[in-house]
């Protein structure tokens, strides 16, 4: 909306904000009454003033006989029936640690599947055992820890009923056997890596085991279709923890690195060295305080590269492990910060230490994650060092100078639960990573969520409201939305409509799209084939239907799209096919550069694109999967041709995956070429010591970039890094020349953790 708009527009938001609230009120009220549902399932921990468990995977030690049995039930594809796939489950507690023990039968132990020893690796294809911890009794945020038949070990921090965020790394151990009848294993969790609140008796849990060759998963609570592995509302009572201990609550986590860089052409090689380190201090067992100094982040995975064959900015993730432990408490909204395709973002943590993909160094940073009571309390402020940028990253921002003044940047996000089903919220942020203009955010959210919808269903209502001010552009500063959500599994549906004001500029969030109204509508109808009947063959089919139309402030169509999969089938092979249809409308009102000096000019597009994609099973040894779009684009037409092979050692000893992206643009404008090759390979001794490189090239940039990492946890906690990055420039002018060096860094770096 415009300036002089902005009055009458206000008043109107407030009047549809009561109404919305108002009918929310009733409508949670009136299905409450309706909500219905079994009691969850307890167990009583073993509980000891210490447990002498050797970990080794085999459960040979006489207090497992001691603990009471957990038996796992078939979650799906059919809820409740027998299987020859026995799996149970021991927990034991001492004062300072959790242990679980998993024996998992297997009818055909040399099927076991194992694809990856790396942590936090995927694994969609492997045998594995799955954790999820709810230490605050909240039925809302909890810690989720993973382990594959190898040991292999990945962990996340859950706040959404239906994902982790598996970035977060804790400090655990699990170790692993193969047995004559099975897979059995051990792990144990240090009770100070956790958060929880003192003296709460029982803690949600639940356990999961998946079969990736049967495609089966089995559970320990809420063991129907319906029900999502990370909805802790869901889980059973882990009791007997009262008197687990934190000890003194300090961790010290120094660390020394020593790094060389050259830059070519013609550069000196250089050499620094640098110690840092961070002190986490528990000020209550759920309250915790982490602070950094010289913060270095050379472990760190380089981005995988994306071509953008849109007209905005590509989402990256964050990666760095400061400012992932507590970022959850972060989230905002229902449905618009998803990893995948976000639409807003009020705090973005990339957009600390980084400037536009290049390293901002930071002197100093302070963050308090965690609750009191029913409070959610999330706080981050650091200070960063004045730098010089690359003259690059001064032209792509618009800066004013080359040098980046130190500047201090911080977020808070506080929230409170009203109940099991009701959280509402405010976030804020203040600070420009460039240190140039005064920006701040204050938001305000409530989500509503229950499993207990019509007796055993998902639903999910969520609104918000934010706003920016400081040096902001002209127009709305406000941004609000909603969205309805009833996500399970045969139908899975939602509506949203999100509004972004032309002058609402989070700088340290993500938005990519400014001054428009995004209104969406979504089913897919998801049947599963009756195995009696002639479909006996498709495990399950996604009837997928999705709309989206973005108007700006003038309620001028600027696009929209609508997707739909008449045809998407799982096998019962788990192999997959998906044919899509995908009509979109477009209105440019200033040129487009889609590709490097092809400009499609300004005015109104309709076109129409197709997919056609097939991937195999993620359980089988040698994986291949291709995605072809095809059809117009624009005014004229676009191929996209995707395609991944992938190959796993038989005890997931070695990897190595090759993707590939092809685009081919044919417009009156002129034609492109773009290219996205990578390849990833990686060699283990064991999930403690694991070598990987990661080879990526494009043609826009026609940079070969490599980067290798020497992984060894001498122990949970305690880890060396080796890490080799080099950058070569592909040279297509010079016919001699086909390739030359361009940057390379060698980094060693060392950290210890101590806890008190």
């Amino acid at each position: 909306m415009g300036g002089n708009r902005n009055s009458a527009h206000g008043a109107s938001l407030c009047k549809r904000e009561k109404s919305f609230w108002l009918l929310a009120i009733l409508f949670f009220g009136a299905i409450s009454a309706r909500a219905t549902g079994n009691d969850p399932p307890s167990v009583k921990a073993v509980v000891r003033a210490s447990a002498s468990i050797t970990l080794d995977g085999r459960l040979d030690e006489p207090v497992w006989r001691e603990a009471p049995v957990l038996k796992l039930t078939q979650q799906s594809p059919k809820p409740g029936a027998p299987t020859p796939y026995e799996t149970e489950v021991r927990i034991v507690v001492t004062k300072d640690r959790l242990y679980f023990g998993f024996i998992c039968k297997d009818p055909d132990p040399e099927r076991i599947a194992v694809h990856t020893m790396r942590r936090d690796d995927t694994m969609l294809g492997d045998d594995k055992a799955s954790i999820l911890l709810d230490p605050y009794g909240d039925h809302r945020t909890g810690y989720f820890f993973q382990f594959n038949a190898a040991g292999a070990r990945a962990d996340g921090l859950v706040s959404d009923p239906q994902s982790a965020s598996l970035d977060w790394d804790g400090i655990w151990d699990a170790r692993t056997a193969i047995t004559a009848d099975g897979w059995s294993a051990e792990v144990v969790i240090p009770s100070r890596t956790l958060s929880f609140a003192r003296g709460l008796d029982a803690w949600g849990l639940n356990v999961e085991r998946y079969i990736p060759r049967e495609r089966l998963t089995l559970r320990w609570s809420s063991p129907t279709l319906d029900s999502f592995l990370y909805d802790l509302s869901r889980g059973g009572q882990l009791t007997g923890m009262r008197e687990l201990e934190q000890g003194k609550g300090l961790e010290f986590s120094p660390y020394g690195v020593g790094k060389t860089r050259e830059s070519f052409p013609g550069g000196d090689r250089s050499w620094q060295g640098a110690v840092g380190g961070e002190v986490t201090w528990k000020i209550t067992p759920q309250l915790v305080t982490v602070f950094t100094a010289n913060t270095d982040f050379a472990e760190t995975e380089v981005d995988t590269r994306q071509i953008n064959l849109t007209r905005f900015p590509l989402f990256f993730p964050e990666k760095r492990a400061f400012f992932l432990e507590g970022a959850n408490q972060y989230d905002f909204g229902l449905g618009i910060g998803g990893q995948d395709s976000p639409q807003f973002i009020p705090f973005f943590s990339r957009q600390v230490g980084l400037l536009d993909g290049e390293q901002i160094p930071i002197d100093a940073g302070v963050k308090l994650n965690g609750r009191v009571g029913k409070w959610n309390l999330a706080l981050l402020d650091v200070q960063t060092r004045q730098t010089i940028v690359a003259p690059e990253v001064a032209a792509d921002l618009a800066l004013p100078s080359l040098v980046v003044p130190s500047t201090n940047l911080l977020a808070g996000r506080v929230s409170y639960d009203f109940d099991e089903h009701l959280r509402v919220g405010t976030i804020f942020t203040n600070g420009d990573p460039a240190g140039f203009r005064r920006n701040t955010l204050v938001g305000v959210d409530a989500v509503w969520r229950t499993s207990k919808f019509l007796s055993n269903k998902n639903f999910l209502v969520g609104a918000w409201t934010a706003t920016t001010q400081g040096d902001v552009g002209p127009g709305s500063k406000m941004g609000w939305g909603f969205k309805i959500d009833y996500p399970n599994d045969l139908w899975d549906c939602a509506t949203s409509v999100n509004q972004y004001g032309d002058a609402l500029e989070p700088l340290l969030g993500f938005l990519p799209r400014h001054g428009v109204r995004r209104t969406s509508a979504s089913c897919n109808y998801q049947p599963r084939p009756s195995k009696n009947g002639p479909f006996r063959w498709i495990r399950q089919e996604f009837f997928e239907n999705d709309y989206v139309r973005y108007t700006d402030s003038q309620g001028i169509v600027e696009s929209w799209e609508y997707f739909m999969a008449p045809v998407n089938v799982r096998f019962e092979t788990g192999d997959r096919f998906e044919v899509n249809w995908n009509p979109h409308g477009e209105t440019l009102v200033v040129p487009f550069e889609v590709a490097p000096g092809v400009l499609i000019p300004p005015g109104s597009y309709d076109f129409t694109r197709w997919r056609l994609e097939a991937q195999t099973s993620e359980h089988r040894s040698l994986q291949f999967g291709t995605t072809t779009w095809f059809g117009t684009f624009f005014n004229g037409h676009l191929t996209q041709w995707q395609s991944y092979l992938r190959w796993t050692s038989p005890k997931g000893k070695v990897q190595l995956d090759l993707e590939t992206e092809n685009d081919f643009g044919h417009l009156p404008v002129g034609n492109f070429v773009q290219r996205l090759w990578s390849v990833r390979a990686a060699y283990a001794w064991s999930p403690n010591l694991v070598l990987s490189s990661f080879v990526q090239y494009d043609t826009e940039s026609q940079n070969i970039g490599t980067n290798t990492r020497l992984r060894w946890t001498i122990k949970p906690g305690n880890d060396l890094f080796i890490v080799w990055n080099r950058g070569w420039q592909r040279i297509v002018t010079d016919p001699h020349v086909s390739i030359v060096p361009q940057s390379d860094l060698i980094a060693i770096k060392f950290r210890w953790t101590f806890r008190l």
